[in-house]
Order: structure tokens, then sequence, then C-alpha cells
């Protein structure tokens, strides 16, 4: 490439950064409802993203293609994520983020992620001290964004990753389980309170917990109180697989809650990705539903069309799916490659970005596709467990949870299906 050449594209990529500034400064010509989303919300996109500063720092590098690629990526919107402070850090932090938000009349995407036992002490541990020490937080966080517009995403992994399921150990009273679903609740009905703000509840992801849980876990913390709940949060199971076991959920929600006098309080009755009473069961390939293989959750959608049929337009809880991952689908290693558990969740290789957030999916009761989880950022040092520290995937010990991994913002835009193109 000739020295003119490359002065050409990396202008290009300059000017692509500037207009991505000049975008958070510009009057949306659409907003959404007072305290919901409506097709034509716009949501923020920050001009000073890790996308962007990475950008800058590959132009000066000379790495022309991968400059173009962040500064295609910092176009887009981004969750931001809020995961500790004290609560006059979190209410400053939250409200000058709203306020840049109002100023170019978009709606930013927030996530509230400190409740106290956070992801089992794992790779993303950490949280609240206590219950009342969360709830003073989350009175902060509701309180920083005031009467504003936002999205609020309410503590990944907080509702499928339970005390009780992190070990016999763990909760064997029951109490901290207890408490999680109340402070959950808590957060759901604190922020909802705001008059411009959506709230979606965290429901883990189509591969984990099955339907039936989910929806009593869901119906326990306050879903009812909310906009609806969010899947696939930092993973990257397919955005159609989230949707079909999102439909699912929030018809188990209402069946076990509206539905017929028979059903109620029992969604654990509800058919999932793993089982359908619908199905013949007799161990013929394809007689039974396997959550690996959708082409038999057809069972799963006649138990459905059998026991819910059609509940009324506007009772089914709604939902938002991140799409930040997910363009190429799950990973799994090759079979033998690990004896234990792969960690298939955690920075998985040859990922892409998946489709562009946006609030028009066409989809009825998917609100919005979101990159929740920043494009970039590490899960953890993951190894595999292997029981040494590097990951084995990479080569190299994986940076800490949350911390920017230019290597992998440069692979998932790389990677992203369909293309990746400038947010226009």
């Amino acid at each position: 490439m000739t020295p003119r050449s490359l002065r050409r594209r990396a202008a290009a990529v300059l000017a692509a950064l500037a207009a991505c500034a000049a975008l958070t400064a510009t009057r949306a010509e659409a907003v959404p409802g007072q305290d919901g989303l409506g097709p034509a919300t716009q949501f923020y996109v920050d001009p000073h993203s890790k996308a962007a500063r990475q950008a800058v720092a590959d132009l000066g590098n000379g790495d022309i293609e991968n400059a173009a690629n962040m500064a295609r990526l910092a176009s887009w919107p981004q969750a931001q994520w809020f995961t500790d402070g004290t609560p006059d850090e979190v209410r400053d932090k939250v409200h000058r983020l709203v306020r840049r938000a109002r100023a170019a009349d978009r709606t930013p995407v927030l996530v509230a992620y400190d409740i106290p036992g956070r992801d089992c002490t794992q790779y993303s541990s950490g949280g609240a001290a206590n219950s009342a020490a969360y709830r003073q937080w989350i009175d902060a966080f509701a309180a920083g964004i005031g009467d504003g517009k936002a999205v609020v995403v309410v503590e990944p992994d907080g509702l499928a990753l339970l005390p009780k399921d992190c070990g016999a150990a763990t909760d064997p009273t029951g109490d901290l389980t207890a408490a999680r679903v109340a402070d959950l609740a808590y957060a759901v009905r604190t922020l909802k309170a705001r008059p411009g703000t959506a709230v979606y509840l965290d429901a883990g992801n189509v591969q984990w917990r099955s339907v039936g849980d989910m929806a009593q876990r869901l119906q326990d913390a306050g879903v009812g109180h909310s906009d609806g709940f969010a899947l696939n949060v930092s993973n990257t199971h397919p955005t159609e697989h989230n949707a079909r076991y999102g439909t699912w959920v929030a018809k188990c929600l209402w069946f076990a809650t509206e539905g017929p006098e028979w059903a109620r309080g029992h969604a654990d009755w509800c058919a999932g990705q793993y089982y359908s009473s619908a199905a013949p069961n007799d161990g013929v390939p394809g007689n039974s539903v396997s959550s690996t293989d959708p082409a038999t959750w057809r069972w799963t959608d006649a138990w459905f069309d059998q026991n819910v049929g059609t509940p009324p337009a506007g009772a089914l809880s709604h939902f938002v799916i991140d799409t930040s991952r997910n363009g190429r689908g799950a990973w799994s290693p090759e079979p033998g490659k690990y004896s234990g558990d792969p960690e298939a969740w955690c920075n998985a290789p040859g990922r892409g970005l998946g489709p562009r957030p946006t609030a028009d999916t066409g989809v009825p009761l998917v609100d919005a596709y979101l990159w929740i989880k920043v494009p970039g950022e590490s899960d953890g040092s993951c190894t595999r467990n292997t029981g040494g520290t590097i990951d084995p995937e990479y080569g190299v010990v994986d940076p800490s949870a949350g911390a920017w991994w230019p290597a992998q913002a440069h692979a998932l835009a790389r990677n992203a299906a369909p293309r990746l193109t400038f947010n226009r």
C-alpha cells in the first residue's frame, strides 16, 4: 500500500471517529415512550468508549485495518456497567451518563452489577458487603437516573446463579438465597419507580436454567414490576435460540400466574429446552427434547400450544437479548480436548459481534437487541480447568474480568456476522 493510500485510510478512520462523536451531540428524530422502549428508540453512543480509544491507539501504531474496525465498533451503542463504589460515587457516575445522553436525546443502557455474593466467588466475584449496603447503592443508582431516560439491566447472573447454586456449603439454611431474591425485587421496584426508566431483570440464557425454573425465579424476584427480562448477557448463544427460549419463559410466567386456574403456581409444569411431556419420549431419535438440537424444540412448542394457547395481547413479559458476541453462535471445543469443564462461556475463541443494537427487532416480545457485554472486555482469566494459569485457547493469561483486551476486540470486530459497518 502506498503512503498516499495509508494517509487516505487514516483520514477516513479519523473522520469516522469524529462522526461518531458528532452523533452523540445530534438531536434524535424520535425518542422512546415515557417509561419503556419503542421501535424508534435511539441508544446513546459514548464518544470516549474503549473501542474509540483503541481506534486511536491502533492508528498511532500504523494498524489501519484494526483502527478502522475499532472506529466502526465505536460507532455502535454499548452498555455501561456499574460494578462498585460508594452510593455517592455511583449516583454521580450514573447522573453524568444520563445527563450526556439526555443532551443528545439518546437513551443510555446501564448495567447494575453489585449484588452481594456476586458470581459465586468466581472470575467476577465481588459486590456490596450486605443487603443494606446494596439497597443504599441501588437507591443512589436510581437517584442518579432521576427523571431521565435509561434502560437498566439488573444484575447479570444474579438470578440464574443464586447462592443455593454455588455449592452445598454456601447457603445451607437458604437465608442467603432468600436475601438475594429480596434484593433483586427491591432493585426492580426502586429503579422502575423512576419515570423514564425501562428495567430488565437478568434471566441467564437458553442453555442454563430450564424454562419453568427461570419463570419461577423471575416471578419471585418481582419481574412483574419491571419491563421484562434480559437474556444472553456475556454469552454467545444464537439470537434466535434465545428469542425462542424467552418466548417460552414469558408464556410460562403467564401460565403459572394468570392462566387456567389449575395451572396457578405451577411454573414447574412448563415444557422447556430440556423436556416436554408433549413429546413421545420413547427413545426414538428426535422424539424427545434435546437442548442442543433445536429441531426437537417443536415438542416444547407443541406443549405450549396445547396448554397455554394464545394469551391476551399485551399479557406476556417482554425481553431484550445481548448480541454483543453471538454472531457466530456458541463455541464448543473439539470432543475430548478437555477432561473438565471447558468454560465455553469464558472468552470463547473465534466469536464475532452479532446483530447490531436496535429497538426495532421485528420480533413481538423482543424489545431490543443490545450490546450489553462490552465487546473487548475479558470474562476473566479462564484456564479451561487445566490447573494452570494459561488459557490454552489463546496461549496467554487472559486479562481479569472486565479488563480491556485489544486482541479480543479486534477478533470480535473482524468476525462480526453480519459484517461490521458504521452506524449511520
